[in-house]
């Protein structure tokens, strides 16, 4: 089953995909995620992948796309794994993998909405994993640096070092759907140890490591001039 907000890039995807079916759906809007897992019928597989940059100063978003942030990046998620996962604990199976962000572990200036968001998809995550032991059912998460070729950075026309490629978020959804680990990050070799460092002492954050590691002005004024 594949969802998303346009209909003829999930057409293209499904001829691709032979045997997928197609259902759109604007996860920004109340109700769409409910109507998007009553749609789908009995699901083992959960891979909730839809998000918004909602990079920017705190100051410059209005209250309505703020809420656009929580609906897609936070909401949508939590509200999906709810109305499917009954199922996979009464089947004794089942997978959940969040496409959370390094940003959401490691908290930088000009992001405080979309690292909130990642921060508690994060959480959500880890907790609820804990609570489903023993079920059959797993819940992973997916850390990405900045993802090239495709997708809201790549989307900006901006280049970072370290840039990892959609072939590795692929491979590390693949492995999270094994079960065996709670939480994949996807970044250079290096820099995924190096994120410990800067929550362990928030300061850092405030320094040239946090400005490194932000949307560049420009950019997420462009990406969001086009939602």
């Amino acid at each position: 089953m594949l969802s998303a907000r346009r209909q003829e890039r999930l057409d293209a995807l499904a001829r691709e995909l032979v045997g997928s079916q197609v259902i759109p759906a604007d996860l920004s809007r109340r109700g769409e995620a409910e109507r998007l897992a009553a749609a789908t019928g009995a699901v083992d597989v959960l891979v909730a992948n839809a998000g918004l940059p909602a990079s920017g100063e705190l100051l410059s978003f209005s209250i309505e796309e703020l809420d656009r942030a929580l609906e897609v990046n936070l909401r949508a998620p939590m509200v999906l794994t709810r109305c499917l996962l009954g199922g996979m604990v009464e089947r004794g199976w089942g997978r959940v993998v969040l496409m959370a962000s390094m940003a959401g572990q490691v908290a930088a200036a000009r992001m405080p909405i979309y690292a909130a968001t990642k921060f508690g998809l994060r959480g959500f995550g880890h907790a609820l994993r804990a609570e489903l032991r023993g079920t059959g059912v797993k819940v992973a998460l997916v850390s990405p640096f900045f993802v090239s070729k495709t997708g809201m950075w790549a989307e900006t026309g901006q280049r970072a070092r370290g840039e990892v490629s959609p072939e590795q978020v692929a491979a590390a959804v693949i492995r999270a759907l094994q079960g065996r680990r709670s939480e994949l990050t996807v970044a250079p070799p290096g820099l995924g140890l190096l994120r410990r460092l800067p929550m362990a002492f928030p300061e850092i954050v405030h320094g040239v490591a946090g400005a490194a590691a932000v949307f560049p002005e420009e950019a997420v004024a462009r990406q969001r001039a086009k939602r």
